[in-house]
């Protein structure tokens, strides 16, 4: 089993400058060169023009960004430009640009602007949403760089929460994939199990307990496979394969799950061109580590761009 090489939201050529991060000399002096570009993201969007198999990023100097928790992104190597993000209303579109989500365009930006759009995406949705101090409710301060907020009244620091999640092909011994829908999906989406990790458990455990209470199914031979940052809101997507031992039923709660099934590779293809499932979109790794069993890329379902 080769490692996945394709994942749309680990990819990135910007050197992220940790040490930078608490310098606020060298903060101010990179906002004020007119050469330093922003990407402003506004409720997990930004701007960027797209055609059938690209799109790029509209990014603007700092004097046209709005008002926002600010944050460095790194610089490009190759011809040092200064990238920050800004969480704040995004400006006018240029003409043939448009508001556009990161689970839509992640697959057609450049390695640059993927890695650019992701660091931001998860950034901008940690500030928005940890505003306030957890220790006594103060209204934070972003610190400088951007990575952690400061309580100016007990001076605690706080810094971006990332919620580790497992998400892993189950195959039989006839080396057919479980597949699921979740009570919450449309009716024809079909993924492969996940879960969040709990605390004091590893990866590999919560890959065993989430199967086996998502569909009752033990399995083995837990494998990791690669991850992906889905900051949709802030989770770290892990990748495994397991192995489910022969004579096993598949029992689910129609709670969470609502029915899951074995799938051969010939039954999958043919219930995908009969419309009778959709997959998740490419831009997720559960879509590579299926097409990654599959053995090839699978046929694009009507979905594949929502």
């Amino acid at each position: 089993m080769t490692p996945l090489d394709s994942l749309a939201l680990s990819r990135g050529t910007v050197d992220r400058l940790t040490e930078k991060r608490s310098d606020p000399d060298w903060l101010d002096a990179a906002w004020a060169d007119p050469a330093t570009r922003v990407l402003v993201v506004s409720d997990g969007q930004a701007l960027a023009r797209i055609d059938d198999e690209t799109a790029a990023l509209i990014l603007v100097p700092p004097a046209q960004a709005p008002d926002g928790p600010r944050f460095l992104l790194g610089q490009d190597d190759a011809d040092g430009t200064v990238y920050f993000g800004v969480s704040g209303p995004l400006p006018a579109a240029p003409d043939g640009a448009r508001p556009t989500p990161l689970r839509e365009v992640g697959t057609l930006l450049g390695d640059r602007d993927a890695g650019l759009l992701t660091h931001a995406v998860a950034l901008a949705n940690w500030h928005d949403t940890h505003t306030h101090c957890p220790v006594d409710g103060t209204p934070t301060v972003v610190g400088p760089g951007g990575h952690f907020t400061v309580c100016p009244k007990d001076g605690t620091e706080h810094f971006p929460r990332t919620d580790p999640a497992v998400i892993m092909l189950v195959t039989d011994p006839d080396d057919r994939a479980l597949l699921a829908r979740n009570a919450a999906w449309p009716g024809r989406r079909v993924s492969i199990l996940a879960g969040f990790v709990d605390p004091g458990e590893s990866a590999e455990q919560a890959v065993i307990r989430e199967v086996a209470e998502e569909t009752q199914i033990k399995v083995t031979n837990v494998r990791y496979v690669g991850s992906q940052p889905w900051p949709m809101p802030r989770s770290l997507m892990l990748g495994f394969r397991a192995d489910a031992p022969a004579g096993q039923d598949i029992v689910v709660d129609r709670e969470e799950i609502a029915e899951a099934y074995w799938f051969s590779r010939d039954e999958l293809v043919a219930a995908i061109k009969a419309r009778e499932i959709v997959l998740p979109p490419p831009v997720s790794i559960a879509r590579q580590i299926i097409e990654q069993w599959y053995g090839a890329p699978l046929p694009s379902t009507w979905s594949d761009r929502r």
